[in-house]
């Protein structure tokens, strides 16, 4: 099998590679980790999802793809310009709500929707207001996280928060998980309760 070859890229992904390339950023999310966010969702018919981390919205493009029409999503990210051009790209489409917040702040005071998936691709949602995130997750939703092998862009010292992490989940009693050393090494939890 070729894994290298990956059909039904979205129509917006090539553009949102070519502007994450010319303004430099390096934290995008691969395509294995989007058609993988793009098969999830899909499981999901009329859901809610959450996204923690827009960036410029290469894994919102995945997402996208794989909604149908009653669903929704909500995707965070601190970065104004970031927001604003995901604006650009899905700015028309009217089951996305773009959010310029503290995702950390946003998940304190979030209670009312649950959500039948959670991409956490930023600090609060997985390095911290890990409890909160996971609160706002139905039973049978999925909480998913990459970057848990290392990369190339992390600070140093940053795998003692992966591994903490890593201990984290493996330890709660309200969630299974998977741990797969693929892609950028990802993690896909289900709430069990």
């Amino acid at each position: 099998m070729d894994q290298t070859r990956i059909l039904d890229t979205p129509r917006a992904y090539p553009e949102l590679l070519a502007k994450s390339s010319q303004l430099g950023f390096d934290m995008a999310s691969d395509r294995y980790l989007g058609t993988l966010l793009k098969t999830l969702v899909a499981s999901k018919p009329t859901g809610n999802f959450l996204e923690l981390g827009t960036g410029l919205g290469l894994s919102l493009a995945w997402m996208c793809e794989g909604m149908d029409q009653d669903s929704t999503l909500i995707s965070i990210d601190n970065n104004e310009e970031f927001i604003q051009i995901a604006k650009d790209f899905f700015g028309r489409e009217k089951r996305i709500h773009l959010v310029c917040a503290d995702g950390g702040e946003w998940l304190s005071t979030h209670k009312e929707k649950a959500f039948d998936l959670i991409f956490a691709d930023a600090w609060p949602g997985k390095y911290s207001h890990l409890d909160e995130a996971l609160a706002l997750l139905k039973t049978g939703g999925f909480y998913v996280i990459d970057d848990m092998k290392q990369q190339p862009n992390w600070p140093k010292g940053h795998e003692k928060h992966v591994e903490a992490l890593i201990e984290v989940l493996e330890n709660r009693n309200d969630i299974t998980i998977t741990k797969m050393d693929w892609s950028t090494g990802i993690i896909v939890a289900v709430k069990t309760i």
